[in-house]
């Protein structure tokens, strides 16, 4: 078009060679010759106007088919919060907002007195249990080694006591033996001493008779009437009758001590007889208490099993008691809060001399690893992948762009994963085109004099092709 107006103008102007027409007077220029060449430079600006406008258009849609960009995206990242895990007065706090702090810096400082206490009470009970153990240890031990000879020993008692109490029976079917025989012997002494005092009681009339004949044959000796060898006779007669006499009162005496020997035996007999009945009462008892102790000694097993079941409760005391210990020992460790990760602190809540609760935040840690949520249109994911490279332009610090690419794309739209979900099947349903959150990571971590905190808003454009 502009080589056409061109041409029209070359036309309506003489030629350069033509020669010049003869003088005249001049004419009055044409009032259409302006408006001509202000149409002309209109028409070359527009020309350059739509040329511009077509370059810039196939840019931009070349751009819009290589790229995608949403203004719907900000920066992301972890907000850790620090609780207490433990109650008390806070004794000091080693932080302030905004400062940053390594992992391990101590934070907060919670009195440790009361944890100190508990953790010392803990160790002796521990002591305590432990000696228990030890104990029943040692009784479970013992038994287990005296139970066998528990059992021998019971057994070799009742053996000894059941022989006993067999001595003890022969000593009394003795003791009867020697009674029937002290009976006996008395029975015979008795008949003896019957006897002798018959014999003496007859030798006493011969003695008598024999006195009367010496008394008789001495008047007759006297009176010259008799013998002197008659008189002689009966002296000696009398004599002997005497003599007779005297051996038969020996013989009632010594039967008499015969008689009272074994009526002494007798009784000695009759005690021997008692003892060894009371020595078998007592061996029975021996008997009894023996087997007694046979059946506890046999009952060693259970005693065993009771020892050993006391041992088990004891460990287990003992278990609890050091988990006690430990549970004291992390109580106390608590008492001193640290940075669990590197990062700035936020939203402190905590000051010197408050009382806290277990659980209670005290404060926040901001990491200084972040990335980039942006939540595209599902229209613009056709093509977008995990990898597609990612210049982002951050509102803190315009004119500057940042290197990253696409980390991960999130299965489900965000209306989808909000707290009160679209019901599509319910009422009049309006199509709305969803936003999915892309997850988009920097290529390198921001410099130090870069400030790059969760919430701020960014603009990413991604390269899809």
């Amino acid at each position: 078009m502009i080589t056409e107006e061109l041409e029209s103008t070359d036309a309506a102007s003489p030629p350069k060679n033509t020669p010049p027409a003869p003088s005249q007077p001049p004419a009055e220029k044409p009032t259409t010759a302006v408006p001509s060449s202000r149409r002309k430079y209109l028409l070359v600006f527009g020309a350059i106007i739509l040329v511009v406008a077509a370059v810039a258009g196939q840019r931009l849609l070349a751009f819009w088919s290589q790229y995608q960009s949403t203004d719907d995206a900000f920066i992301d990242g972890h907000i850790i919060p620090t609780s207490a895990r433990v109650a008390g007065h806070v004794a000091k706090v080693h932080v302030e907002d905004n400062q940053l702090v390594k992992s391990g810096d101590l934070l907060v400082e919670i009195d440790p007195r009361d944890y100190e206490t508990k953790l010392a009470q803990a160790k002796a009970a521990l002591q305590v249990l432990e000696a228990k153990k030890k104990a029943a240890e040692d009784t479970a031990a013992m038994t287990r080694t005296t139970s066998a000879a528990a059992v021998a020993q019971a057994q070799a008692n009742v053996a000894l006591a059941r022989a006993a109490v067999q001595t003890a029976a022969a000593d009394i079917e003795a003791a009867k033996g020697r009674q029937a025989r002290a009976d006996a012997e008395i029975v015979s002494a008795k008949a003896k001493i019957e006897q002798a005092q018959a014999q003496a009681t007859a030798t006493d009339a011969y003695v008598t008779r024999t006195q009367q004949d010496v008394d008789r044959y001495k008047l007759a000796v006297e009176a010259s009437a008799g013998s002197r060898q008659q008189y002689e006779y009966a002296i000696a007669a009398h004599d002997a009758a005497v003599a007779v006499l005297d051996a038969a009162q020996k013989s009632v005496a010594s039967a008499q001590a015969n008689l009272n020997s074994e009526l002494a035996a007798k009784s000695s007999v009759a005690a021997e007889a008692e003892q060894s009945a009371s020595r078998k009462v007592e061996a029975e008892a021996r008997v009894n208490d023996a087997l007694g102790k046979l059946a506890s000694a046999l009952s060693a097993p259970q005693q065993i099993a009771v020892a050993d079941s006391e041992v088990v409760a004891m460990a287990a005391q003992v278990e609890q008691a050091r988990a006690a210990l430990r549970q004291a020992e992390l109580d106390l460790s608590y008492t001193k809060v640290f940075a669990t990760e590197d990062g700035r602190v936020t939203r402190k809540s905590v000051e010197n001399g408050a009382y806290i609760q277990a659980g209670e935040t005290l404060l926040a840690l901001v990491p200084q690893n972040v990335w980039i949520t942006a939540n595209f249109k599902e229209t613009q994911l056709t093509d977008m992948k995990a990898g597609n490279a990612v210049d982002v332009t951050i509102d803190a610090y315009p004119g500057k762009s940042f290197k990253a690419h696409v980390e991960s794309i999130q299965s489900g739209t965000g209306a989808r994963f909000a707290l009160l979900p679209p019901e599509n099947a319910t009422g009049n349903f309006v199509k709305v085109v969803q936003r999915v959150p892309v997850k988009i990571t920097f290529d390198v971590p921001a410099s130090a004099d870069v400030l790059l905190a969760p919430g701020m808003s960014v603009v990413p454009e991604v390269k899809v092709k």
